[in-house]
């Protein structure tokens, strides 16, 4: 079996001959990734320099946050992966997950479930992506401050734009986003 390579060789483009076996993947290499890669991470963020810490002294409407809670919050991505990718975070400037307490924990849940119940009322994703990454080699890009994303997917809403073009094509603007998300927030979570 061959697998032809649907992009034509150069250097960023480099075939592999003589190892392994072709699994039918296309490679897209990168190489200017590793300056990234490499560079790791530049040192902890303090809590003054903390965007997830400076979020909750401005107005809603401006820091994009969707709902607040006695310990957490839930805000919109300012970069979303789709129109209506939150992130939940607790108001303490902590790493890990396990540095919450007890309160902080279960309003933390709290709000990933009025999360899920507010965007399937505001946009009824067919699905959603929920989860952390904890510490910057694992791709927080806030690795000080603990945040959840929630993300809602619909069929179709990926394509090669982000792979290929570096770009991300999203429906709806983040204020208007904010708003439709905001407005279906449950009361409670009864």
């Amino acid at each position: 079996m061959t697998v032809s390579d649907p992009f034509p060789a150069g250097p960023a483009t480099e075939v592999q001959q003589g190892v392994g076996d072709p699994d039918g993947f296309a490679r897209l290499w990168t190489p200017h990734r590793m300056a990234y890669i490499e560079k790791g991470s530049s040192g902890q963020r303090e809590r003054d320099d903390c965007p997830f810490c400076r979020l909750p002294d401005l107005p809603d409407a401006q820091s994009l946050i969707v709902a607040r809670g006695t310990v957490c919050f839930a805000v919109l991505n300012l970069y979303p992966y789709n129109p209506g990718h939150l992130l939940i975070v607790p108001y303490r400037h902590i790493a890990d997950y396990t540095d919450l307490t007890d309160a902080e924990s279960l309003e933390f849940a709290g709000l990933t479930r009025q999360a899920l119940r507010a965007l399937r009322t505001a946009s009824r994703p067919g699905g959603f992506n929920v989860g952390m990454n904890l510490g910057a080699m694992a791709g927080a890009g806030i690795a000080e401050h603990l945040h959840q994303h929630v993300v809602p997917r619909w069929g179709g809403d990926m394509n090669f734009m982000p792979v290929v073009g570096h770009t991300r094509v999203l429906a709806q603007l983040l204020t208007e986003t904010r708003q439709r998300v905001a407005d279906a927030w449950p009361v409670d979570d009864a």
